[in-house]
Formats: C-alpha cells, structure tokens, sequence
C-alpha cells in the first residue's frame, strides 16, 4: 500500500468517525473510523521511514575524469598506423 492508500484510509476512517450518524446491527461505525485512521498513520509513518532509507544520497566526486578518444583519419595515403604497414 502506498501513501496515497494510507491518505485515503485516514479520509474514510475520519469520515466514518466523525462525519456519521448511521447505525448499523452490529457495527460501531465510529470504532471503524478510529480503526481505519489508526491502520492509515500505521502505514504512513511505515512508508515513510521505509522511502528514507531508500534515499542514496551520492557525494559529488572531486575529480572528473575524461576519457580522450583518438579518432584515426584516413588522410588517402594508405598508411593509418603510423609506420607504413
């Protein structure tokens, strides 16, 4: 679950909670709010400590190293090593 579901789970679970009045046989709707809102910050706080420690923080290196590349031309007078063969 995301942080975007544990958002969501806080929402409906204070929905639940506080902006109710529905009675249902059996079920204290208010109970599950404060349960849904529990599991939500459960998640929260968990998904949130887990994607710090995902963070890879990389130093700056104080050297940059360039790789020179040497491109041999053709100059058409057949030798390209340098030696004649």
């Amino acid at each position: 679950m995301g942080l975007g579901g544990c958002i969501v789970l806080i929402a409906v679970g204070a929905i639940l909670a506080f902006a109710t009045d529905w009675h249902l046989a059996g079920v204290n709707v208010p109970l599950v709010g404060f349960i849904l809102m529990i599991v939500g910050l459960i998640g929260t706080v968990t998904f949130t400590s887990i994607a710090r420690r995902r963070r890879v923080v990389v130093p700056p290196s104080a050297t940059v190293v360039e790789e020179e590349r040497h491109h041999h031309r053709h100059h058409g007078d057949g030798y390209t090593d340098g030696y004649g063969i």
